[in-house]
């Protein structure tokens, strides 16, 4: 009896939950119907870099699919890094979006181009993800068993420390991979604190999963590392890495954007300097913001959560999601981030894109 009882609530709670989807369903396809022939302008095709790095693939991703599913634009996706990127933008007007373009790396030329009309700012929000910052990094072990290294001037005199594998007797400073913007920013704090002469190495690590992999290694291992990282991603989160203070005042930004962010020999005297505020944009092309439209105004509208991003990345990094199917997950997970950056009758169209 009690067997047949239990069967009959299971089947009154699945119909429950059957009208209950079968509602939602027609609500939302009632709304996504409400939209008017003159609600938006034609999106048109555009378009965009994805970026060599989890969080700006992520990101495209999302986009590609709001703007496709909810808004009826064609969208092609082409491969992106950040320095290339912005010179094609900038020189060509091609992709017609950067999503996440980290703009300390070309403050200046990007200032230019802006004053000149040829790119904008889509994002009016001051940050795309909240919580974001570059900077120095070490170990949580590292910071415990060593609490009198509490800045980069305190490390920078034990090199002994942080063993370079190639030359133990040089401190192993791990910087960016070439081609990255951050590349420069990083050699050229390394000849302002005059860290060779102090006995450091600087260490390319060849790849975003090579420097990936040596912080790893070493936190794993519970050996010490010292090196540049960015937050929020999935490697400070998991591994809890601490930020280093710098132990000196940012030196300014004829220091920063007229020396420090460009090519050594545009670059003779480097001053010792703290990291420059973090400014990430979403930039995209005259082609693309003379006639305005959904695109535009949906870029100015998005905003990342940080810990919604770094939920994301460890997402990405533990099931080895590619930004397609980690947009997926974003857009089923995260329908209270999103909704708020479009139209109710376009997240009703999303919506059935996701689920119907």
């Amino acid at each position: 009896m009690s067997f047949e009882i239990k069967t009959l609530q299971e089947k009154h709670s699945l119909l429950k939950r059957m009208i209950r989807r079968t509602l939602s369903f027609i609500v939302v396809l009632m709304a996504s119907m409400a939209i008017t022939g003159t609600a938006f302008a034609a999106c048109g095709s555009l378009t965009m870099a994805e970026m060599n790095w989890a969080s700006a693939e992520l990101m495209a991703h999302v986009d590609k699919v709001i703007l496709e599913k909810g808004y009826g634009c064609e969208v092609e996706l082409v491969a992106g890094d950040t320095m290339p990127t912005f010179a094609s933008m900038s020189e060509k007007g091609q992709p017609d979006v950067a999503a996440e373009l980290w703009a300390n790396a070309v403050r200046e030329p990007l200032a230019e181009a802006v004053s000149e009309g040829r790119l904008h700012v889509a994002n009016e929000a001051p940050m795309l993800v909240t919580a974001l910052g570059e900077g120095w990094w070490i170990p949580p072990h590292t910071a415990k068993k060593y609490p009198q290294l509490k800045t980069a001037l305190d490390i920078m005199k034990r090199p002994d420390l942080f063993p370079d594998k190639e030359d133990p007797s040089k401190g192993a400073f791990v910087g960016c991979p070439a081609g990255w913007g951050c590349q420069l920013t990083n050699a050229n704090l390394f000849r302002a604190f005059e860290m060779e002469k102090k006995g450091w190495v600087l260490v390319d690590p060849g790849s975003s999963a090579g420097l990936d992999g040596s912080m790893a290694k070493a936190v794993e291992r519970g050996d010490n590392w010292f090196g540049y990282y960015w937050s929020p991603t999935s490697m400070i989160g998991k591994y809890n890495m601490v930020p280093v203070p710098f132990g000196v005042p940012f030196a300014g930004s004829a220091n920063w954007d007229g020396c420090i962010v460009k090519p050594e020999q545009e670059c003779a005297n480097p001053k010792p300097s703290s990291w420059t505020e973090s400014v990430v944009n979403t930039i995209i092309t005259d082609r693309l913001k003379k006639p305005g439209g959904p695109a535009v105004d949906y870029f100015s509208k998005r905003v990342f959560p940080g810990p919604v991003m770094n939920g994301m990345l460890v997402y990405m990094a533990d099931n080895q999601a590619g930004g397609s199917d980690a947009a997926v997950e974003f857009l089923q997970r995260h329908g209270d981030v999103w909704t708020k950056w479009v139209p109710a009758n376009v997240a009703a169209k999303i919506f059935i894109a996701l689920y119907y």
